[in-house]
């Protein structure tokens, strides 16, 4: 129980984080890696099962960080980076991490990239190691230390 409510307390925190800067969080770049860093947790395991589809899209229209954006263009946008990964995994997991780099020019945004990931990969209740992984492998990308997320 103590992981599950230490897991719970870090996506709380980042959720706050997230929303005390939600007024910097307005570019094309940010929104756009957001969601290719959505649906690369979503597809973290190689897989992206209808009801992990689901419920992701869920919680990119209703969570308050995004709410720069119009929510059918966020689901428009997740369904476009979940179709490359289906239709070629290694190579849509590439074009993804591409595009979640590009967040990297601005650090707030990097940041927030990440914190999404984790809150996304947390909200099942159980952030497992193939999501951790991919959530790494996007510190990378915008030229964050996974370290500072405790990853």
């Amino acid at each position: 129980m103590a992981l599950w409510n230490r897991l719970r307390e870090s996506t709380q925190t980042m959720q706050t984080q997230l929303l005390a800067r939600k007024n910097e969080l307005k570019s094309g770049a940010f929104r756009d890696a957001a969601m290719a860093m959505c649906a690369l947790v979503a597809a973290a395991d190689g897989t992206v099962s209808p009801s992990e589809r689901q419920r992701t899209a869920s919680l990119i229209t209703t969570n308050e960080a995004l709410a720069n954006f119009h929510a059918n263009d966020l689901q428009r946008r997740f369904e476009e980076y979940v179709a490359k990964l289906t239709a070629d995994f290694a190579f849509g997991r590439v074009s993804l991490l591409q595009d979640i780099g590009k967040a990297a020019k601005k650090p707030a945004e990097a940041r927030a990239v990440i914190q999404i990931g984790i809150v996304i990969g947390g909200a099942d209740g159980h952030f497992d190691d193939d999501e951790k992984a991919v959530v790494r492998e996007a510190c990378h990308a915008v030229g964050l230390s996974p370290t500072e997320f405790d990853l």
